[in-house]
């Protein structure tokens, strides 16, 4: 017979594996170190399962715990490379549609080059789909701050992954 725990955290792992693992790819840029961070993130889970007071956010909770993962292992390596804001740059323009093909590879490596707290916002709203207030609770910053670094980060990778040519200012348009 089954441990009620173990048949949980089961469940955990069927319906949350394939995000997690993709958002602990979009946050390291490393298959193996996505698969650590994500087996390491269900081990932690299967310990604090009693903390899990509402199954219905389970998705945002195993996040939680993976995105404090890679945090720890930042630090720990002491990897966190600063960028300056001013090499950010300001609010976006606007694209001209359609946008041309990006490729994988490069996304990542953009992706790679911002810094944590740019990446994080920009992986669980684009890549995995959370709400403001789900990344604001996540990340325990206002709503305010989260849509200004998703603004600042969507600067920075249009900068980095579409040329020139594709970027329409909003002074041309007016």
């Amino acid at each position: 017979m089954a441990l009620p725990g173990k048949s949980r955290i089961h469940d955990l792992v069927e319906s949350h594996y394939a995000s997690l693992y993709r958002y602990a790819y979009r946050l390291s840029g490393k298959g193996a170190e996505a698969e650590d961070l994500t087996q390491e993130a269900f081990c932690q889970a299967q310990q604090k399962l009693g903390q899990l007071r509402d199954p219905e956010r389970s998705r945002n909770w195993l996040f939680a715990i993976l995105r404090n993962l890679y945090l720890h292992r930042l630090r720990a390596t002491k990897k966190d490379a600063a960028l300056s804001l001013d090499s950010i740059g300001e609010i976006a323009d606007r694209v001209a549609e359609p946008l041309p093909e990006i490729e994988p590879h490069k996304l990542q490596e953009a992706l790679n080059d911002l810094p944590e707290m740019f990446r994080t916002p920009i992986i669980l709203f684009y890549f995995e789909s959370f709400s403001y207030r789900d990344i604001a609770e996540q990340m325990e910053l206002p709503i305010g701050t989260v849509m200004s670094r998703l603004a600042r980060a969507k600067a920075f990778l249009r900068t980095r992954l579409v040329s020139p040519a594709y970027t329409v200012s909003a002074e041309e348009e007016r």
